[in-house]
């Protein structure tokens, strides 16, 4: 099947901007006649069609952004829906939020749904599915077509664009040497299978932190779990198989899972185990006892999103070569899970 011709190739080939080649196709006056005679006439040559998606979302201004998450049942991602609107809104846009449900078929739908005239750009969190997948034609159909897109939490080193982010390499190790410094000595870690890339971070860090403490690594401490709805099973498991006194978990549904089960078994927190959970939750928060957790701060994620998309939209001159990546610190917020 022959490839696409997009208009991000016309404009390497030409030596023009994206923007430029994108104003020429839809006969822009701001572009001069003899460059838009040019790329028209290039662009019949290459056969090229334009993409239905991209051609909606640039056309129109509706002072709408679209936000696509994994889910909305993680506080997080409440939180970074709280921060993009707060930084829309000053900014006079409205956001219209869907959810993927960790699919890949239903991110794509969400996406040309939404391209199709009701957004002018896009604010996006990686499904799982779509990690395993490693298919990201959907979006890049939308940034070859110049199209704004900025990426948070969970996002991919193979689309360039603008992206927020943690260190989730740091965060956990931070996580890691708080439990040491407690006087903790065997850390247990529930973690997500491989391909979810945050998951896959914080266990980088876990096995990080302990090296550089000079602690061997216990792989039986490690449970990587796939079904996140059900980990009750897996977490049981845990407790049947290793010795330990605490436990880093790199979600707060893990850990609060975990402490349920410790608890049931008659363990006390944290005299017997200390608990350390990721993302400052309502579960962290109503736990019993309420869990020490690393902050991801998603207000301040979500408004660094909203931020850098609205640049991109304001800006028709930002090319590829600007594209950043920045990195929101994270915190660890004390409970009593752990010891002090």
């Amino acid at each position: 099947m022959k490839k696409k011709v997009t208009i991000k190739q016309i404009a390497r080939e030409l030596d023009v901007s994206v923007s430029t080649v994108s104003k020429a196709l839809r006969d822009s006056k701001e572009i001069s006649l003899d460059t838009r005679q040019k790329v028209q006439a290039f662009a019949k040559l290459l056969n090229y069609r334009p993409n239905n998606i991209a051609v909606s979302l640039k056309n129109r201004k509706t002072k709408n952004i679209g936000v696509i998450i994994p889910e909305i049942v993680h506080h997080f991602f409440t939180t970074v829906i709280s921060g993009i609107e707060r930084e829309a809104n000053k900014a006079g846009y409205n956001v219209i939020v869907c959810l993927s449900d960790e699919s890949f078929d239903k991110e794509v739908i969400n996406m040309e749904t939404l391209a199709n005239g009701s957004i002018d750009g896009f604010i996006l969190s990686l499904s799982k599915e779509t990690q395993s997948k490693k298919d990201f034609h959907h979006l890049r159909e939308v940034i070859d077509q110049g199209m704004p897109l900025v990426m948070f939490d969970r996002v991919s080193d193979e689309i360039p664009g603008d992206k927020v982010v943690i260190d989730d390499v740091e965060g956990a190790v931070n996580a890691v040497n708080y439990l040491l410094d407690s006087g903790c000595n065997r850390i247990a870690l529930l973690t997500t299978v491989d391909y979810v890339s945050v998951g896959k971070l914080r266990t980088e860090g876990y096995i990080r932190a302990l090296r550089q403490a000079g602690k061997e690594v216990d792989e039986s401490l490690i449970v990587k779990i796939e079904d996140i709805d059900n980990c009750e099973q897996q977490i049981a498991l845990l407790f049947d198989s290793g010795k330990f006194d605490a436990v880093f978990a790199v979600n707060e549904l893990f850990a609060v899972t975990a402490m349920k089960e410790a608890q049931r078994r008659g363990y006390r927190i944290p005299e017997d185990i200390s608990f350390m959970g990721f993302t400052d939750g309502i579960l962290s928060q109503f736990a019993f006892p309420p869990l020490t957790t690393v902050d991801q701060h998603g207000l301040e994620m979500g408004g660094m999103a909203a931020k850098m998309l609205i640049q991109r939209l304001e800006n028709d001159d930002m090319g590829d070569e600007s594209y950043v990546t920045e990195v929101i610190p994270t915190s660890i917020k004390e409970r009593e899970s752990t010891r002090k």
